[in-house]
């Protein structure tokens, strides 16, 4: 009987020394960081300029912060908030055609995400053991966008305008888009702990939306005088801001390409919950919590 009992003790105590061992080694891949963003946000859509030149006139600035969880070295978790802006003007393509259309728009961007991150070789800011490392990302997002054009010197909201016919009993299949939508932003960066306390580094993030109306341009132009009966003279206005005729039917944007937005950014991060990625596995060689332990 006494040696079941030795028996059983001695298994009992190896299962909780290997429970202890695997406890210890989550909690010392694991460590909590919150940081900042700040970059430049662009978009692509049916207003897109087609040139390097007028592409790079439409960066603004943008800002945001994140939380992120190191689960291991490899693989991490975060939730973020981005804030920014885009735009684009038909006066700076390279496309004469384009320029004719002489469309523009402004939309304020907010985000809110969830992320996955894949590290390879693996990020690991302690005593910085492995201090650099390139990643990759993916995930989903909620976001307001409101497109704005500028006329008789005021910004003008044009959802509620309804420019293509949305709304009008003529168009039954134009409803009016919301300003919430969802997108999937994935990329690719790179991060640098300076120290264990303190990283670095640059992302590059792409966005794909399911809404065609971050410029409020997806489809067909409608008849100057019906649109204005229906909509009212503004919508028609800002609907077609070309000199040419305006004819039902003529081709406004590409209802077959969902718009994007993106963002780029420097990031600085604080790793400031020391479950081990830090300084407290120096501490936790002192400890005698589990059996075997010292």
């Amino acid at each position: 009987m006494f040696c079941l009992l030795n028996a059983k003790f001695l298994i009992m105590k190896k299962i909780l020394f290997f429970l202890c061992f695997v406890y210890g080694g989550l909690l010392s891949a694991q460590n909590f960081e919150i940081g900042v963003m700040a970059g430049v946000a662009n978009y692509n859509g049916d207003l897109s300029p087609k040139s390097l030149n007028g592409a790079m006139s439409e960066f603004h600035l943008a800002f945001g912060g994140f939380g992120r969880y190191n689960i291991n070295q490899y693989f991490a978790a975060r939730a973020h908030i981005n804030y920014g802006s885009i735009s684009a003007d038909d006066a700076k393509a390279s496309s004469v055609a384009q320029q004719q259309r002489n469309l523009q728009f402004r939309s304020n961007l907010l985000e809110f995400g969830l992320a996955g991150e894949i590290n390879f070789p693996g990020f690991q800011p302690y005593n910085l053991y492995r201090p650099f490392s390139p990643y990759i990302f993916a995930g989903i997002s909620l976001f307001k966008f409101n497109p704005k054009a500028e006329y008789d010197n005021k910004s003008v909201a044009l959802r509620d305008l309804g420019t293509e016919g949305q709304g009008m009993a003529e168009f039954p299949d134009r409803q009016k888009y919301s300003l919430w939508n969802f997108s999937i932003p994935f990329g690719a960066g790179v991060k640098w702990a300076i120290t264990d306390m303190l990283s670095i580094g640059f992302e590059a993030g792409l966005r794909k939306t399911f809404t065609d109306y971050l410029d409020d341009v997806s489809t067909t132009y409608v008849n100057y005088e019906t649109l204005a009966a229906s909509n009212g003279e503004l919508a028609a206005i800002l609907s077609n801001r070309s000199n040419e005729a305006k004819v039902t039917g003529d081709g406004r944007g590409d209802p077959e390409n969902d718009d994007w937005y993106m963002f780029f950014g420097i990031t600085i991060s604080h790793h400031f919950l020391d479950n081990g990625l830090m300084r407290s596995r120096r501490k936790s060689k002192r400890k005698k919590g589990c059996p075997g332990q010292f």
